[in-house]
């Protein structure tokens, strides 16, 4: 017997949907249930083919379980080793590389001094920093966000200079982002899935949470193919099985803002019946596949282009 697993926190709309709707297909061999965990011993944990995480990015201790999962052969969604060591900024520098258009984006140190340092662990650290030079190159008016985490927590609009100092003090220990504010004509947030479904939707960010996915964008048929091309290529050489790009049009160019999104709302009052359904089905039948293809005591997980031709010392592109 082929066991899919989800973890997960809070929510419930998604998680439920996905055992459900994996059980009712009757594929033979295969069934999906939340996962019971009651002990964790080292190099013993194959008891589910595959595990979709929605919570490890909160829990260190679910990180700890599903990396000795994997080594045990289980195929996680998404692979836990590349989450542990991704982070928006990379995603962004991998984003140039592979000729993806991205918004004008420096990382800047933590305001605070990090628990246990002191000045003298930054010696190789230039005071002040450049600032002239880092304002020219992004501009203003710019956002500030951490370099990791999401849910729009501790992000800040600056419309100047004296701004980003007043709100850089706010910050303390957290590494932030400065990027270049992108004023949109439209904006679209993109599921992908298995590294080849996409569900494109509109959204607008500047709207109330709760009408972000109304909207009144119309693509034509080459701009979600365009769209279609970007997410795929971003999510193809991240490795990610389960995540969202969202994507700003500038000027007719689509520029990924966010694309770091291995436990992405799925949630029905959110995301909307239509787009909660395609979720629940395409994230079902994949998780089906997965297991279908799970070879015991062997790597199952998902590796990313960036990986691999990092491993043959093959350029990017």
């Amino acid at each position: 017997m082929k066991k899919i697993g989800i973890l997960f926190g809070k929510e419930r709309s998604f998680p439920m949907a996905f055992v459900e709707r994996i059980n009712s297909k009757g594929v033979n061999g295969v069934v999906a249930e939340p996962v019971r965990i009651d002990k964790v011993i080292q190099g013993a944990a194959d008891e589910y083919a595959v595990i979709v995480d929605r919570i490890s990015q909160d829990v260190p201790f679910y990180r700890a379980f599903l990396k000795n999962a994997a080594i045990c052969g289980t195929a996680v969604i998404n692979n836990p080793f590349w989450w542990s060591a991704d982070e928006k900024f990379f995603n962004n520098c991998l984003a140039v590389k592979i000729g993806v258009p991205v918004p004008k984006t420096v990382i800047l140190p933590s305001y605070e001094l990090p628990t246990d340092t002191s000045d003298q662990s930054f010696s190789n650290l230039t005071y002040p920093l450049d600032w002239e030079g880092i304002f020219n190159y992004v501009g203003f008016p710019a956002y500030m966000k951490p370099f990791a985490g999401g849910g729009w927590k501790n992000v800040y609009k600056l419309h100047d200079m004296e701004d980003f100092y007043r709100k850089h003090g706010e910050t303390g220990q957290l590494v932030m982002l400065l990027q270049e504010e992108i004023i949109f004509d439209e904006y679209y947030r993109c599921y992908c899935i298995g590294g080849k479904y996409v569900r494109i939707m509109g959204y607008e960010p500047r709207n109330p949470h709760h009408l972000r996915y109304t909207h009144n964008f119309h693509p034509s048929p080459e701009r979600l193919q365009q769209m279609e091309e970007i997410v795929l290529r971003i999510n193809q050489y991240l490795g990610y099985d389960f995540n969202t790009v969202e994507l700003a049009i500038r000027d007719g160019i689509p520029y990924a803002i966010d694309f770091c999104n291995p436990a992405p709302d799925a949630d029905l009052p959110s995301v909307g019946e239509d787009n909660f359904n395609w979720v629940v089905e395409t994230s079902a039948n994949y998780a089906i596949e997965r297991a279908l293809a799970h070879e015991p005591k062997r790597d199952n997980l998902t590796w990313g282009e960036y990986i691999k031709h990092s491993a043959a010392k093959l350029p990017l592109v």
